[in-house]
C-alpha cells in the first residue's frame, strides 16, 4: 500500500499529526472517502519513562498519481497479519482497554505478536466529530 505521511513529535503529538495531514488530506477530497483512503496512525517513536515527548505518524492511503505536497512524505507499507478491534476515540471500552484486549486475545490465541512492524490505529470516519470517531486497532500477529 502507498501511503503518504506526516509525523509531531510532543507531549500529545496526535493532534498536531492530524492537523499537517487534514491541512492537505482535507481540500485533496481524500478524508471523503475512508474506504479507498484509509486513514492509520501510530506512535513513533513511543513515549518513554526518560521522556514524556513522543511521536505520532499518520499515514492515509494514495494512489501513484498523488502529489503531496513539501512536508508531506511518500513510502511504501507492505501490510501482513492483524489481529482487529474496534472502539471509539471517546468511550467505553477507552483505546487502552482495547489494546490489552486485543493483546490478551493473542496471548490466548495460536498467535503471537508480531513485533518487526507497527500496531496502527486505523481512523474509520475521519471527517467525524471526536466523540465519533471510531478507531480499528491493529495488532501484527502471525502464527
Amino acid at each position: 500500500m502507498r501511503v503518504a505521511w506526516v509525523r509531531a513529535v510532543g507531549r500529545s503529538p496526535e493532534q498536531d499529526a492530524w492537523e499537517q495531514l487534514d491541512a492537505w488530506a482535507k481540500p485533496a477530497g481524500l478524508l471523503d472517502d475512508p474506504d479507498a483512503h484509509f486513514v492509520f496512525g501510530f506512535n513513533n517513536p513511543g513515549p518513554s519513562a526518560e521522556d514524556p515527548a513522543y511521536g505520532y505518524e499518520l499515514w492515509i492511503a494514495v494512489d501513484a498519481g498523488t502529489k503531496p505536497p513539501p512536508g508531506v512524505g511518500v513510502k511504501e507499507f507492505a501490510g501482513g497479519p492483524y489481529a482487529v478491534a474496534s472502539c471509539r476515540l471517546a468511550g467505553s471500552p477507552t483505546v487502552l482497554e482495547t489494546w490489552r484486549a486485543l493483546l490478551r486475545w493473542v496471548h490466548a490465541s495460536e498467535h503471537t505478536w508480531r513485533r518487526s512492524t507497527h500496531e496502527l490505529e486505523r481512523v474509520r470516519n475521519p471527517l467525524a466529530a471526536l466523540p465519533e470517531v471510531v478507531l480499528d486497532l491493529y495488532l501484527p500477529i502471525e502464527e
